[in-house]
């Protein structure tokens, strides 16, 4: 359903005396290869600064590739004429991180929720009205809500009325950009059952972006993983958990908190920091802190292998 094919987002730094000179480039994500298929629940997880947010941008349309494709049913989004891009709007929707600032406290619950729907739809009040209503019913909160406003909401309600609003258009793909990582631990467990149970209801898609592993296994049949603007492990979130193959995504799961307080696992302690987006190491980025980097890797760039049944990493390893 939407397909990235060697994507790559750069922005551009200025510096030096002289307003505007080029001062490089930063490689927020480069070269990413990346499928969703109706249905499917993707997690993209890595630490902050791997370019999942931007990966996230560039499905929303938010920001345009500065190379590769982006294809919705087939279709490149750089063809798009205006009424495919109101088509594509509508199908994909978007539930943000933060619920305290991603709602207008100046508008009601009503207003909110129907925001997205666009005006040249020629819908009547009354039916606004009551698809706002059907909408806040599916997500867990009370009709008479919607002539309230998000200060009187707690903050599990605001994002079930973050939900309600990305579901009005009845949408065939939602971004879940850390959608429980501002919640209380209390409530996380209440919104991720929601989200669950919404997609199997009405067959949605997802790609959830997440630093919780927990939260992205409970949520994703399948996961990637991304380091420092790429994918280096893809697959089966079960597999990927169970046997990652990647250094990167074992260190990873190494700093997870396990499923069982009993479970003891070796944490993986990795040297040096996240690599300069402006200036990337040469062959693979993860080598200059991986504990098993060869002198292949310092200069060649690894190519996918599959490691598993559906189950691939980016490894010169393998």
């Amino acid at each position: 359903m939407l397909q990235g094919i060697g994507l790559k987002k750069y922005f551009p730094v200025t510096g030096g005396f002289l307003v505007g000179r080029a001062g490089g480039w930063i490689k927020a994500v480069d070269g990413v290869d990346v499928q969703v298929t109706e249905g499917e629940a993707l997690g993209i997880v890595g630490e902050s600064g791997s370019g999942k947010t931007t990966l996230a941008k560039l499905f929303l349309l938010l920001e345009q590739p500065t190379a590769g494709s982006l294809r919705f049913d087939g279709q490149d989004v750089r063809t798009f004429e205006r009424a495919d891009v109101a088509r594509y709007r509508r199908a994909v929707q978007a539930v943000f991180q933060d619920p305290y600032s991603s709602l207008n406290p100046r508008m009601r619950v009503e207003a909110i929720v129907a925001e997205p729907l666009p005006a040249e739809d020629g819908l009547s009040r009354a039916i606004v009205r009551e698809r706002v209503a059907e909408i806040l019913t599916m997500v867990g909160l009370s009709r008479d809500n919607a002539m309230l406003y998000p200060h009187e909401f707690s903050g599990g309600q605001r994002q079930r009325i973050a939900i309600a609003r990305a579901l009005v258009t009845y949408p065939k793909f939602l971004i879940l950009d850390e959608p429980v990582s501002a919640l209380d631990v209390s409530i996380r467990a209440q919104i991720l059952n929601l989200l669950k149970r919404l997609q199997e209801q009405l067959r949605l898609a997802y790609v959830m972006i997440a630093h919780d592993l927990a939260a992205a296994r409970y949520l994703s049949t399948r996961l990637a993983v991304m380091y420092a603007g790429k994918i280096v492990e893809t697959g089966d979130c079960d597999a990927v958990y169970t046997a990652p193959r990647h250094p990167y995504t074992q260190a990873l799961l190494s700093a997870a908190l396990p499923l069982h307080p009993a479970v003891r696992r070796q944490r993986i302690i990795l040297p040096g920091e996240v690599p300069n987006p402006l200036s990337p190491p040469a062959g693979c980025r993860f080598h200059p802190r991986c504990p098993n980097a060869m002198a292949q890797c310092r200069t060649d760039e690894p190519a996918w292998k599959e490691v598993g049944s559906g189950h691939y990493a980016a490894c010169h390893l393998y």
